[in-house]
Order: structure tokens, then C-alpha cells, then sequence
């Protein structure tokens, strides 16, 4: 509480606070405003048949935005968010001006982040026409569907997307917190009480004991998870590191920092992925044409109906890509080069190879934690009405990537907020003893 007191107390704090709470306020307007040429009551019918749509929910997700109520912020920050991913898997040596570019410093990350940004353009544009096309198929939500209705809509969309991004950019240089985490922050908070409001609906609806009873171990059980999440966010393996006396600037003898290796560095990635990967294909042949192939797949590999083997494959491809992305966020390889530049090294390990193979041995050990705490939290909505024999359902979403994403962001945002408070204090005494 003392914390929040001194935040406001501080006049630039407290005017970067309410810059971004406004920022976030046109975000939240944009998501009620329809894209022109759409049948409002059909568009309603087609959000409250897409509420249960794994793969839908998990654009949402990452985007941050309101996909099913086609808005003119519908695709949120999700393109972007892809065309960040496609970009930085290009990088590792895959195509060399990309690799280049990674390793040129600030400028050369300045550059990438231009390609990132046309990439996500285009994405943007192609990922509105698609999904537009799409539902029109199904739903027919559009009042005319002319070539040009879908050129213009798709333009809205994407246009909605970059103005998210400059939105974003904003929050980041005049606000608090990395603007485009705020924003997918929002999206996902601004949908908790009608998960709550729900859930309650749902449970007490006979009103019994029983209900609610069921409703506060929901209440108990979302509080445990957020902890849970807390917890594994702030957990990292600190490896001892060495400087040399001319490194470490004391004039004579040595200096000894710490290396932080996260328990959990791939963040949400892994599961998004890998829903991403088992649901695109049920989805894409559930529109076009639902033959034996559709039939196979939605029985064995849907996530939506919960089968035993889909759950296995899920959690087998969370772990796969957890150990994936967490190599390309931490190379082993480029820590070592780092610290013989440096001149630092590891108390009782040779610089150079065997560095490297130390700091692979002891990430790929973390990373089994850090890959089965994904595993628990993107399982957990699907076992949780098994274990409690469908007296919380999985339309409650118990657990999921959603936590994950608010938890992260808000502890960011409340560190820098910290550190902003800090510097200040600090500069304000150090202004009074140099008087």
C-alpha cells in the first residue's frame, strides 16, 4: 500500500501512470467498435459459437484482442506478436542478413524491427481477409461480400493492428511498463469477471451447498495457481560468476556477480505453439470439408473434447518446444564467447567448450521444471472437470496461458515502477547532498 502512496506521490510517475491508464482506455473503446459491413445480430450468434473455439481463445490470447466480436482492434497485437516469433527464428543462422542484422547491435536490432513490423503488415492483412472470409462461409455475418467489402475490411483490421502498435510504443516511452504486454494485459483482465460472473452462474445455479462450496474451491484454487505462477516466474538458478580485476574495476583482486538462468525463459510460447499446431488443422477442415480425415483428427487430437491421446500429445509437444524456444532465448554458446571477452569466468570451470556444456547441462535441467510447470498450467482446464468429476467445468478456464501472461506483466510493470521510484529517490538525494 505504502508503495502505491509514494507512486502518486511522485509527479512523474504518477503522470506516466495516468498516460498509460488513458492509452489503455482507447484500447478498450476500439474493441467495441464494429468494422463496418457486419450483420450485428449474426455476429452475435457467431461470438457465442466461437466462445469454445481452443484455437480462437488462443488468438485472443496473444493478440489481446476480440476476435469473435470482429472489432477494429479484432486482431490485437497478434499479428505482430507472429512476425516477431517468424523473424527471430530467421535470425539463428537461417537467413544470413537477418543474422547479420541480430548481431549489429542497436542499430541492427532498429532494422529488424522495421522488416518485423512490414512482415507483421502483412500478416495482418492477410490473417483479416482470411478470418472474414472465413466466417462469411460459415456465419454469413457480412451485408455484402464483394471483393472490395473484404479489401476494405481487411484494411480497417490491419490498420487497427499498426495503431495498436503505435499505441504500444506510447505506453513504452511515456508510460509504465512495455506497452504491448499492457495491451494483451488488458485483453485478458477485461475478460476475468465475465469468467467469474459465469462460473458462479454456473455452479450456483441450483443453489446448494454443494455449489457453493464448488465455487469457493474455484475462488481457492485460481488464488493457489496465481501463486503457483508467482512463484515459478520469479525462480531462477544463479550460477556464480568471477570477474578479473580489470573487469571488475577494484584496482586489485577479484569480483563475483551472479548469472540468473529463469526456470522458465520460453514463458508461454511452448503452449501456444503447440495448441496452435494440434488445433489448425481441426479447425481448417472443419471449414472446408469435414470428411474421414476431419473425422480422425477431432476424435483423437481435439483439444476441445479431451481425449486421453490429444492431452498426451499436447503436453509431449509443450515439453518439445519449451526445451526449443528456451535454447534459442538462452545460446550456451554466446554466454561463453561473452564472458571470455569479458574477462569473466565460472569459479572452477575452464573458459570456452567446457563452459559452454556447464551452462547447456544446467539450463536443460532447469528447463525440465520450467517445461512441466507449462505442462501443469496448459493441462490443467482439461483435467480439472475429470478430477472433479465436471463440477468446474473447463469453460471456467482454470489455469491456461492467460495467467501466465497478467502474472508476468504485472510483476514487470510493478519492478519497473520500483526502479522508477528508487532512481527518483535517489537523484533527489544525491541533488540535496551535492547542495
Amino acid at each position: 500500500m505504502r508503495l502505491f502512496t509514494d507512486l502518486f506521490k511522485n509527479k512523474e510517475i504518477r503522470v506516466r501512470i495516468i498516460f498509460t491508464l488513458a492509452m489503455l482506455l482507447v484500447y478498450r473503446l476500439g474493441t467495441v467498435i464494429p468494422v463496418p459491413n457486419v450483420d450485428s445480430v449474426k455476429l452475435a450468434g457467431m461470438a457465442a459459437s466461437l466462445e469454445s473455439n481452443s484455437l480462437v481463445g488462443m488468438m485472443n490470447i496473444l493478440g489481446g484482442g476480440m476476435l469473435q466480436s470482429l472489432s477494429i482492434f479484432a486482431l490485437g497485437v497478434g499479428p505482430y506478436i507472429t512476425a516477431s516469433i517468424i523473424i527471430q527464428l530467421l535470425s539463428m543462422d537461417v537467413i544470413p542478413y537477418l543474422t547479420e542484422l541480430s548481431k549489429s547491435g542497436q542499430k541492427g536490432k532498429m532494422q529488424l524491427d522495421k522488416i518485423t513490423r512490414y512482415l507483421g503488415v502483412v500478416l495482418a492483412y492477410v490473417q483479416a481477409i482470411g478470418m472474414v472470409s472465413i466466417f462469411q462461409n460459415q456465419y454469413s455475418i457480412l451485408l455484402s461480400s464483394t471483393p472490395a467489402d473484404y479489401f476494405f475490411m481487411g484494411t480497417i483490421m490491419a490498420a487497427g493492428t499498426m495503431f495498436l502498435l503505435w499505441l504500444g510504443d506510447q505506453i513504452t516511452q511515456k508510460g509504465v511498463g512495455n506497452g504491448l504486454s499492457l495491451i494483451i494485459f488488458a485483453g485478458i483482465v477485461s475478460s476475468l469477471p465475465k469468467t467469474f460472473i459465469d462460473t458462479w452462474s454456473t455452479m450456483t445455479v441450483a443453489k446448494d451447498v454443494a455449489g457453493y462450496l464448488w465455487f469457493a474451491l474455484f475462488v481457492v484454487s485460481y488464488i493457489a495457481i496465481i501463486v503457483l505462477v508467482i512463484f515459478m516466474n520469479n525462480a531462477v538458478r544463479k550460477i556464480s560468476i568471477q570477474y578479473t580485476s580489470n573487469v571488475a574495476g577494484a584496482g586489485r583482486g577479484k569480483s563475483m556477480n551472479h548469472l540468473p538462468l529463469m526456470i522458465n525463459s520460453a514463458s508461454v510460447i511452448p503452449v501456444i505453439f503447440a495448441g496452435a499446431i494440434m488445433n489448425a488443422p481441426i479447425i481448417a477442415l472443419s471449414w472446408f470439408n469435414q470428411g474421414s480425415v476431419y473425422q480422425f483428427l477431432n476424435k483423437w487430437l481435439s483439444l476441445q473434447n479431451g481425449g486421453p491421446v490429444a492431452l498426451t500429445v499436447y503436453a509431449l509437444l509443450i515439453i518439445a518446444f519449451t526445451f526449443f524456444y528456451t535454447n534459442l532465448q538462452v545460446d550456451p554458446e554466446k554466454l561463453a564467447e561473452d564472458f571470455g571477452k569479458n574477462g569473466s569466468y565460472i569459479p572452477g570451470v575452464r573458459p570456452g567448450k567446457d563452459t559452454k556444456n556447464y551452462i547447456s547441462t544446467i539450463l536443460n535441467r532447469i528447463t525440465v521444471l520450467g517445461a512441466l510447470f507449462l505442462t501443469f498450467i496448459a493441462l490443467l482446464p482439461h483435467i480439472m472437470p475429470i478430477i472433479t468429476f465436471g463440477n468446474i467445468p473447463s469453460s471456467t478456464a482454470l489455469g491456461g496461458t492467460g495467467i501466465i501472461i497478467v502474472v508476468g506483466v504485472a510483476l514487470e510493470t510493478v519492478k519497473e515502477l520500483e526502479g522508477r521510484l528508487t532512481q527518483r529517490s535517489y537523484t533527489a538525494y544525491k541533488g540535496l547532498f551535492n547542495r
